[in-house]
């Protein structure tokens, strides 16, 4: 259980949120995070906007449309020109970009990590919100500086519930159930389809820990794009021994059976290969985020041996995603899209790698082996682990000595 995890549920533990709230109803907690000061200014979330890096947006809601979305990098031509009242700064992906933020989000990590999506951190001035709407996915939203008034309704939201014409499908009618106040250190939490409108009543800043949830549409679509990139292209229907047809229109019983029998070969999966399918997918890198990723360091085994004797550390890249699981004999491990398999003996330091993010060479040379020292080449030439080697130059850009 995490440090704080007594006050970040409000006295529950970790397993009676998750039985009595998780994807089932909100839970306000008032001082989630007792004493809490935002790690960020308004002006300095401001000057990560204008980042190219850095995905942002501005919400405006009397702006040239109703409720205007505006995408970074901005300019700070663009914020004098906003209004004093009524919008919002919204800035995603904070914990990567600002590995520091990454303690916001590690009191939640009873979650697992692969269902962890980011952390966004949004500035409004008075009045400001997003509008009334719906998230299809779980959220805590931690207040960290100002004042933020929630409303939240539980009832089923119609499909054709929402303002014509607006990027943020706003709900049309909102009639609020329950309404908060939430201060510094305060948390709301939001179980996915929940109706919540969020409106600042002073200058304000909120932070949102949001997890993912593919939807059956996405997990079958990213499946048949792979399965069918797999398929070999010069395979094809034929019908040896076809026999003249008395109607030339007609499909006939043979036909469709050699055309079914065609594609069910290519759909045919057990269920271990969708599972280390679905780890994959979970675990695959963002193409948006590749400047993250350093140059890796030309390192042999020799080197790396080297390298953690004399005490050098090993970092997670923070855009990276490492997940496992264990088979009969076997472990397998997941980072950024790609499979390694290892004997089973090899657990305590995949475990050790998917909890940690930064790591101890004492730890890391208990657990090594010719197995494990190739996976963490692997790693280490995939930006995906990062190495600094105290009192010299660091290996990897980025990382301070």
């Amino acid at each position: 259980m995490p440090p704080n995890a007594y006050s970040l549920l409000g006295g529950l533990t970790p397993a009676e949120f998750l039985r009595d709230y998780w994807q089932r109803k909100p839970l306000l907690i008032r001082q989630a995070m007792p004493g809490l000061t935002s790690p960020l200014e308004p002006d300095e979330l401001a000057g990560l906007a204008l980042e190219d890096a850095i995905p942002s947006r501005l919400v405006i809601e009397h702006g040239t449309t109703p409720w205007a979305v505006r995408y970074g990098p901005f300019t700070e031509d663009d914020f004098a020109k906003l209004p004093e009242t009524h919008w919002s700064l919204l800035v995603t992906d904070l914990e990567k970009f600002v590995p520091e933020l990454g303690t916001l989000i590690n009191p939640f990590r009873f979650i697992p990590d692969w269902r962890i999506d980011d952390l966004m951190i949004s500035y409004a001035p008075p009045q400001g919100s997003v509008g009334p709407h719906t998230d299809a996915y779980d959220v805590f939203l931690l207040q960290l500086q100002g004042r933020r008034r929630w409303q939240i309704d539980t009832r089923p939201v119609a499909a054709d519930n929402r303002l014509p014409d607006t990027v943020l499908h706003i709900l049309r009618d909102f009639t609020p159930e329950q309404t908060w106040v939430l201060e510094p250190g305060d948390m709301l939490y939001l179980p996915p389809h929940i109706a919540h409108h969020g409106v600042a009543l002073d200058d304000c800043m909120t932070a949102s820990i949001g997890f993912r949830a593919p939807s059956q549409q996405e997990l079958l679509g990213a499946w048949l794009d792979d399965a069918v990139a797999r398929l070999d292209p010069a395979l094809r229907y034929a019908d040896p021994g076809l026999m003249p047809q008395t109607n030339p229109g007609e499909i006939d019983a043979t036909a469709r059976a050699r055309a079914v029998a065609l594609l069910r070969n290519a759909l045919t999966v057990d269920d271990a290969a969708l599972e280390r399918w679905f780890a994959g997918y979970v675990t695959e890198p963002r193409a948006d985020l590749a400047s993250l990723y350093p140059e890796p360091p030309d390192w042999q085994a020799d080197d790396l041996l080297a390298h953690l004797r004399a005490g050098a550390a090993l970092h997670r890249n923070p855009a990276a995603r490492l997940a496992w699981f264990a088979e009969t004999d076997t472990v397998r491990c997941f980072a950024d899209g790609e499979m390694r398999t290892l004997p089973a003996c090899n657990r305590p330091l995949i475990e050790y790698l998917c909890r940690e993010r930064d790591y101890r060479a004492g730890q890391i040379l208990n657990r090594l082996d010719e197995p494990a020292t190739a996976l963490l080449l692997w790693l280490l030439q995939r930006g995906i682990l990062e190495a600094h080697i105290p009192d010299t130059d660091t290996i990897n850009t980025g990382i301070d000595a």
